[in-house]
């Protein structure tokens, strides 16, 4: 553990000034926006929630800022560990981090680990926290701090916590299903450089079409779009999400969220017995040994 904690520091030494940058941008932006601009509800729709709109725009604020943080943090983690395999190269300090005492396995996965799991669960707890201020400017200036300060918030505490670990316990599972098409495009960016996503996206178009045209065979393409739906379903696996009715109260619904949510993360859970994902996770396997191959032979000579 002493040996994987200094590359767990240097993810957060390398890579702390854009992950700040990352919430504190948006979270700005909605302040200003919610403080200085000007926020118009149709009467029609404050007839028909009434007293339960504080309530909802509290619910939506947290829902947003929750959503708007973790899909920015999700994407740049993708971003960064596309290119993580060749990120010493431009200084040649690869030879630095070859020299230390750490296994060659553990160099590559510790940073996935950061970027794929920690991060985005660390950008989901900060979206909430993020909504929640939000919703104190939006309802301040809708109903008042008072309507604010007076919300059911055992209820939302409860509900939105829920969706938090809902979705934190979800990551890993969503991380599965994609982790093979996440590592081939590490592994074919360490061989070809920049070219790797070219060769992945040229491949992936010419190879569909060919087998698909040719062949007759949409066998790839079906092939990525099942993974993109097991992994659109470890987030939420039930269809059509939570539904509410029209007349509930939003107040009742909450409540009823964290059931919900257990349920469907047993779905999740249940999805896992695949054999297309025990097929992935030994393609993903693949990748990663030819990844620790070739930093063993010293990253390519620093090519």
């Amino acid at each position: 553990m002493n040996r994987l904690l200094p590359l767990v520091q240097r993810e957060w030494l390398q890579h702390r000034f854009g992950w700040a940058l990352m919430v504190l941008v948006p979270l700005a932006l909605a302040l200003l926006l919610l403080g200085f601009g000007q926020i118009a509800i149709g009467e029609q729709t404050l007839d028909k929630v009434g007293p339960t709109l504080p309530v909802m725009l509290a619910m939506a604020s947290m829902a947003g800022g929750t959503a708007v943080i973790f899909v920015i943090a999700w994407v740049t983690s993708l971003i960064i560990v596309s290119g993580l395999a060749r990120r010493d190269h431009g200084d040649r300090s690869i030879e630095f981090w070859l020299s230390l005492p750490t296994t060659h396995s553990a160099s590559l996965g510790v940073p996935l680990v950061v970027h794929l799991l920690l991060v985005p669960a660390a950008a989901l707890l900060l979206g909430l926290v993020c909504g929640w201020l939000v919703s104190l400017v939006l309802v301040g200036r809708v109903a008042g701090l008072a309507a604010w300060f007076g919300l059911p918030w055992g209820d939302i505490l409860l509900a939105s916590g829920s969706v938090a670990l809902r979705f934190i316990g979800g990551l890993p599972l969503a991380t599965l299903w994609l982790l093979p098409l996440i590592l081939l495009i590490v592994l074919l960016t360490a061989w070809f450089k920049r070219w790797g996503w070219v060769i992945l996206g040229v491949g992936i178009g010419l190879g569909s079409q060919l087998l698909e045209k040719v062949f007759g065979q949409p066998l790839l393409s079906r092939l990525f779009s099942e993974l993109f739906r097991h992994a659109g379903q470890a987030m939420i696996s039930t269809p059509g999400g939570f539904q509410v009715n029209a007349n509930e109260d939003p107040v009742s619904a909450l409540r009823l969220l964290p059931s919900w949510l257990a349920r469907d993360f047993g779905l999740a859970l249940r999805d896992l017995a695949s054999p297309l994902l025990l097929g992935g996770l030994l393609f993903a396997a693949g990748c990663f040994t030819l990844l620790v191959m070739w930093r063993q032979r010293g990253a390519g000579g620093s090519a």
